[in-house]
C-alpha cells in the first residue's frame, strides 16, 4: 500500500478521491498510481484532488470522481461521511454482498 502522492501526516483528516469505474460501475478509490476497489488503498491527494479527478475523467478511467474527507485510524482509512462509508463497504441490501462479507462488525464501521 505505497503512499505515492503524499505521505500521511499527523493530520486527523486527509483528502481522498473516489468515483465509479466507467466499465463496471464499481466504487473505486485513487491509490496513487491507479484505482482500487479498496478504500484502504487510498492516498492523500491534498489540494490536487479536483485536478486529478478532471484528468482521470477526461482519460475515461472514472466517472463521477470527487474529493472527500477521511480519517486515518488504527483500522485504516475511514471516510468522514456516512454516505462514503456506505460506498466503501459495498451494497447494503445483503451483508454477504459487501466487500467485507465475513466481518460481523462491518456494519458498525459505517455508523
Amino acid at each position: 500500500m505505497g503512499r505515492t502522492d503524499r505521505q500521511w501526516g499527523g493530520d486527523d483528516f486527509v483528502k481522498i478521491l473516489t468515483g465509479n469505474d466507467l466499465g463496471t460501475g464499481d466504487v473505486i478509490w485513487w491509490a496513487g498510481d491507479g484505482w482500487s476497489r479498496q478504500v484502504g488503498d487510498s492516498v492523500d491527494v491534498g489540494e490536487r484532488g479536483d485536478e486529478l479527478a478532471r484528468a482521470e475523467e477526461a482519460a475515461l478511467r472514472v466517472v463521477g470522481a470527487y474529493v472527500i474527507d477521511a480519517t486515518v485510524t488504527d483500522e485504516g482509512i475511514r471516510p468522514a461521511h456516512i454516505k462514503d462509508r456506505i460506498r466503501a463497504l459495498g451494497p447494503t441490501v445483503r451483508p454477504d454482498l459487501t466487500l467485507k462479507p465475513h466481518d460481523a462488525d462491518a456494519g458498525n464501521w459505517v455508523i
